[in-house]
């Protein structure tokens, strides 16, 4: 039996998995038109499982793709990183091949034998090179690179780096290499550490990965239903999507705590008695994906100040993007936009969590200490 997935991407194979087949046919076709695309969001969205199935796909499709993860290069000089890099790069490569049941040509095994990538240039180069060496039926010359955990990239690599994907986009040819880009993180390219004076990505195409719908959330539970046959009330369905705003781990968590932890006979429906006891132990615990909302706002001073003054001000905060405070907190999945156009806490879990550990606004100004000093 598959289980509801909270640790890291979901596996169709051992968990409910929603078919995001919109979003992955709405960046297919980004990558057919040879975009550079962006995704940053907060993690545990489905930004991962989003594009392994994505990759499958473009196989499918005959292009090649290549996924690559910087985790590991957080505080990597940049030699080192760019070394590992092509490392990485030339595992991948072969994984492709055997995904496809082929194996790389004598050509394309010597170069990757005899090459070295030290720097953005040499990265350049090697791929403008890479690309004659690749099968050229269909669409197989057309790289796609995939690059997850980007802002893990080293600080005094990142500016040369965008600057080399830049530099090949703006090639705007059908044989460029690689073809298409995409890159996923948690901070979007503006907040990583480099010198602002000069954007060197400015050919970015944002992708924006939504929360789940409420179709999607009775898609999910449904096939818990499918294999195990155990219902949930309509109004537990709405319920979950309504308290967590379709935030996917939250979703998949309030599901796990209702069909795993709390032994209700799988003869019964999931009925509301139910889900009140489990919406309020995530209201209670300290799962990871609370714990990480905590840390970024204790991360950022200034991310209290501003949540308060949306929690607790009549006038509210109007939404603007413009504003980097502002726009770190979309990027952490902390805040959204009403349909007022004012900033609102995500949904309603995240809002309970966050008036329980910020401070309070002070209900009226601190009274002013008289000045006793002689003039």
């Amino acid at each position: 039996m598959r289980t509801f997935g909270t640790q890291g991407p979901v596996n169709p194979e051992v968990n409910y998995v929603v078919s995001r087949s919109d979003e992955i046919a709405d960046f297919i076709d980004r990558v057919k038109n040879g975009k550079y695309i962006v995704l940053f969001a907060p993690r545990q969205t489905g930004k991962t499982t989003l594009f392994r199935a994505a990759i499958d796909a473009l196989i499918n499709d005959a292009f090649f793709p290549i996924q690559l993860n910087f985790e590991l290069y957080v505080d990597y000089p940049a030699p080192d990183f760019y070394r590992s890099f092509y490392r990485r790069l030339c595992e991948e490569i072969q994984h492709v091949f055997e995904k496809c049941g082929d194996t790389p040509s004598k050509g394309l095994n010597h170069f990757l034998d005899n090459t070295e990538v030290t720097d953005q240039v040499s990265m350049m180069e090697f791929f403008k090179q890479l690309v004659s060496l690749l099968p050229h039926h269909g669409n197989s010359q057309k790289v796609v690179l995939i690059i997850d955990e980007f802002d893990a990239i080293p600080p005094d690599a990142v500016r040369g780096f965008l600057h080399s994907l830049r530099y090949i986009y703006l090639e705007q040819s059908d044989s460029r290499c690689p073809y298409s880009v995409g890159i996923v993180g948690v901070k979007n390219i503006t907040q990583l550490n480099y010198d602002r004076s000069i954007s060197p990505f400015n050919i970015q195409d944002e992708y924006h990965l939504p929360n789940f719908t409420l179709v999607q959330v009775r898609e999910l539970l449904e096939q818990y239903t499918e294999e195990v046959g155990q219902a949930f009330a309509p109004k537990v369905i709405t319920s979950i999507h309504k308290q967590t705003a379709g935030q996917p781990f939250l979703v998949n968590r309030c599901a796990q705590i209702l069909t795993e932890e709390m032994d209700i006979p799988k003869s019964e429906t999931i009925t509301m008695p139910h889900f009140s006891k489990a919406h309020t132990q995530l209201l209670e615990e300290g799962n990871t994906n609370i714990e990480q909302l905590l840390a970024n706002i204790r991360e950022n001073s200034s991310f209290e100040s501003v949540l308060t003054r949306i929690i607790s001000y009549k006038r509210g905060v109007s939404f603007n993007l413009d504003n980097e405070i502002i726009s770190e907190l979309v990027t952490y999945g902390i805040i959204t936009k009403s349909t007022d156009r004012m900033c609102e806490i995500a949904n309603p879990i995240y809002q309970h969590h966050i008036q329980k550990n910020i401070k309070p606004l002070p209900s009226k100004p601190p009274a002013q200490t008289p000045d006793t000093h002689p003039h």
